[in-house]
């Protein structure tokens, strides 16, 4: 018997969210990643979580799954909660019982996004709307934990979905085909990240320059327009990632 096949098999990296946008995006570049329907794990049901926990088993918990309608969050309060922070207050009491590494996919949204270039370990909050307070007291929840990475990102569906973008909204977020590769590396590295948070993004733009770039007829609009409070410039400092990104690619070159 050889020493894999005695230690037996290796624990599973386990996914919420696998059918949203990111998680989708991460179970094509990541086949390993397990990713159970919400029939068999349901986020808001910790009896559901436990007995995913029990029969996977996993080393490594991804938190993808999330409310993201940040215009409907302020009608739909008690739904966005529950989702964001008591679904993950539910993951996090499972997590406890386990000995695995849990990351925790949040947002740029937790910062007020008055001067934008935030750092990690910048103040977070006071927070602009529902669905930002929801995503901030979930990192909150997360940071109980003994091991942990909140990994904060924006991203959008390419082409722009929208007929019109705005012009003084500032962000680094890009398109998904941009950023889920970058968060794949993170988590094919999640060893080697000597951080609890990681902003992973790019370069500071407009909305609205972001979106012509995949449709090039776009309106520009005002976030004043938006019927939600939102944000002038929301952008972050994305320096230590792009150092840990350049080492571990540089490596990878000088080994081919």
């Amino acid at each position: 018997m050889s020493n894999a096949e005695s230690q037996g098999p290796v624990a599973p990296i386990l996914l919420t969210g696998g059918t949203g946008r990111l998680g989708t995006a991460l179970r094509a570049l990541m086949p390993e990643l397990v990713a159970p329907g919400r029939e068999e794990l349901d986020i808001t049901d910790l009896s559901s979580v436990e007995r995913a926990f029990e029969q996977h088993r996993p080393r490594v918990l991804v938190h993808a799954a999330a409310y993201t309608d940040v215009a409907h969050a302020e009608t739909e309060k008690a739904l966005c909660w529950k989702v964001n922070v008591e679904g993950t207050r539910n993951l996090v009491r499972a997590a406890l019982k386990h000995d695995l590494h849990f990351v925790h996919i949040s947002t740029d949204y937790v910062f007020w996004g008055d001067k934008g270039g935030y750092r990690e370990d910048d103040p977070v909050g006071p927070v602009r709307n529902y669905y930002a307070l929801s995503k901030l007291a979930a990192e909150e929840v997360v940071r109980v934990l003994p091991r942990y990475l909140i990994i904060r990102t924006s991203f959008r569906p390419s082409p722009f979905p929208y007929p019109v973008a705005y012009f003084d909204l500032y962000t680094s977020q890009d398109y998904l085909e941009v950023i889920a590769p970058q968060v794949a590396l993170a988590l094919q590295n999640l060893e080697r990240i000597p951080y609890h948070t990681l902003h992973i993004a790019t370069e500071r733009k407009s909305v609205y320059e972001l979106a012509r770039r995949t449709r090039p007829k776009v309106e520009p609009r005002s976030r004043q327009e938006a019927g939600v409070a939102m944000p002038e410039d929301i952008s972050l400092d994305v320096s230590r990632w792009q150092k840990l990104r350049q080492e571990w690619l540089g490596k990878a070159e000088g080994l081919a």
